[in-house]
């Protein structure tokens, strides 16, 4: 058990937010439907969990071979911001690099068993939705591609998170494709993209010194960044609006617009770090959970974590508040 708990601890879970509310939104609307299934929701979910902590893993193990870590300390010696290594249990000597490997190996061997259990009951589809995301996971940081070094990144954690999560989870749990989820995939895509993204905005430098290309550094100028960073965050918001507007969704879908000045919140936060300019990083209760503040100061990380948990916890609340409008609306039918 103490195993299995130090591989959780170190897969990143406070990334899990991205993955797991996007899937409950899924089974949200899934649940609207006839022949909804309860028993396949609790599988899929449990393989989407843990594909996402083997993928967290194999990004360590991917960073781990180009020496990432290494090379971010350095800039940290330099004076430079830039984020602490993401892998401390192997640089410490708690666990071997072979042990990482392993690890990785049962939390997506343990993702593949739940999809084969759907597979056998939905079909070929989620075959290709399994081999796409499977395909994407780990060219993120590995394989020919290693898309995270060559600016792509961001685009592909929205797809696999948002687009590729939800059309499968939704046809796990009930059996079809609905337009209505693909169109709010791309909306919860883009909030998904959005952390990625963050972050590589708030790690520019560091990653130009540590020869990594991000989407952000593909945009090139400033105002570049925070366009694309005002487009990932309330273009979601548009796509809900414009689908309440045609009759796609229910008018109750609205509520989310009590988000909206959380977005242009994080905007701005994200334009005052772009321009060098103070913040106030007081934290208010709308914010929502923001981890273990105070150890997160005192290893002068909160001026990167105060952004990406603003940008985890406005995917979170978006989700969540339409969760619990189609509960509302399940309940009601």
């Amino acid at each position: 058990m103490n195993k299995i708990s130090f591989w959780i601890d170190n897969a990143r879970t406070i990334a899990l937010p991205q993955s797991i509310l996007p899937a409950l939104f899924a089974i949200s609307l899934g649940a609207l439907h006839d022949g909804f299934s309860w028993w396949m929701a609790v599988v899929a979910l449990l393989g989407i969990i843990c594909a996402h902590l083997g993928f967290n893993l194999a990004d360590d193990y991917f960073d781990y071979k180009v020496g990432s870590a290494d090379k971010r300390e350095a800039l940290n010696g330099e004076g430079f911001r830039a984020r602490m290594h993401k892998y401390p249990y192997i640089t410490s000597g708690q666990a071997t690099i072979a042990e990482l490997r392993n690890a990785i190996i049962v939390f997506l061997s343990i993702a593949v068993a739940c999809g084969a259990v759907i597979l056998y009951f939905r079909g070929w589809p989620i075959a290709l939705i399994m081999a796409i995301g499977g395909i994407l996971g780990i060219s993120y940081s590995g394989g020919p591609l290693k898309l995270g070094y060559h600016g792509y990144g961001e685009l592909v954690i929205g797809i696999m998170f948002g687009v590729l999560l939800m059309i499968g989870m939704q046809y796990a749990v009930c059996g079809i494709f609905d337009w209505n989820v693909v169109l709010l995939s791309v909306a919860v895509g883009m909030l998904v993209t959005n952390i990625v993204y963050t972050h590589s905005v708030l790690d520019i430098i560091a990653d130009e010194k540590a020869d990594k290309m991000t989407f952000a550094r593909l945009l090139g100028s400033k105002k570049n960044q925070l366009s694309a960073l005002a487009l990932f965050s309330l273009l979601p918001f548009l796509v809900v609006f414009v689908g309440v507007a045609i009759g796609f969704f229910h008018w109750a879908y609205l509520v989310i617009s009590l988000l909206l000045p959380m977005a242009l919140f994080l905007w701005k936060s994200v334009r005052k770090f772009v321009y060098d300019e103070p913040e106030d990083m007081t934290l208010k209760f709308w914010m929502g959970p923001m981890g273990d503040w105070e150890n997160y100061k005192k290893a002068g990380l909160d001026w990167f974590l105060f952004r990406w948990l603003l940008a985890r916890n406005l995917v979170t609340f978006f989700c969540l508040f339409l969760v619990i409008v189609n509960i509302v609306l399940s309940i009601l039918k």
